[in-house]
């Protein structure tokens, strides 16, 4: 927030989301400190590139000025993403009862003991689509496949074997939980199709026993402890 001498002006800078090809407009806010009227003209040094909406006015005493500025699409990025524009709010206390139809350029003029209270504001792009960060040279990326627990394997003191005949146990645990699964999925369609007889009841009842023996079986596979 920045104080004038006849408005306060909100931001100090300009910021505009920046994305080639592509129109960004930022808001400005401007408070009239007075308790007379103050008019307004704001300027910029590329008016080609900008529009101001409105771009001169009349801020009524302790009341406030909301500001539009609208940046056209650029066709490339500027270099380092520097923006060399600025603009200037210039401010001046005219008589009671002026509309923005009485502004004209001599009022802004500084002649004699004129008080015009001027404020420059410089531009800043901010890129609209921030890259992701880049992991350093020396970080190791690991694949999504890659559990945290077949990292901690392969960092263990466990010997080649070892560390090779734990990840064939692990492989085949989760083999058996595949085949589980399918089989669980035939189980549901043959009960649809037997529906609920007895026959189709006592099926169920031994397979069930078969792949709870299975599970069983493979859980007390003990993995290694690691040092």
């Amino acid at each position: 927030m920045t104080m004038g001498e006849l408005l306060r002006i909100q931001p100090s800078e300009l910021k505009f989301p920046f994305e080639v090809r592509k129109q960004s407009s930022c808001a400005l806010q401007l408070a009239n400190r007075t308790d007379q009227y103050v008019a307004f003209k704001v300027k910029t040094t590329n008016p080609k590139r900008y529009s101001v909406r409105p771009n001169v006015g009349v801020v009524l005493p302790c009341s406030v000025c909301n500001i539009t500025v609208t940046m056209q699409a650029h066709k490339e990025a500027p270099p380092d993403m520097q923006c060399r524009d600025k603009f200037l709010v210039q401010s001046v206390i005219v008589p009671n009862g002026t509309t923005t139809k009485d502004i004209n350029q001599e009022m802004f003029n500084r002649e004699g003991e004129k008080f015009v209270d001027e404020f420059r504001l410089r531009v800043i792009f901010i890129p609209a689509n921030p890259p992701s960060p880049v992991p350093e040279e020396d970080e190791e990326l690991s694949s999504p496949g890659t559990s945290s627990a077949e990292d901690e394997i392969k960092n263990s003191s466990l010997s080649e074997p070892e560390r090779s005949a734990v990840l064939k146990l692990k492989d085949e645990k989760a083999s058996v939980n595949i085949q589980n699964d399918k089989l669980l999925g035939e189980l549901e369609s043959m009960r649809k199709q037997t529906g609920q007889g007895r026959f189709g009841s006592v099926f169920i009842l031994i397979v069930g026993l078969i792949l709870g023996i299975l599970v069983g079986y493979f859980l007390r596979i003990q993995v290694p402890t690691l040092q």
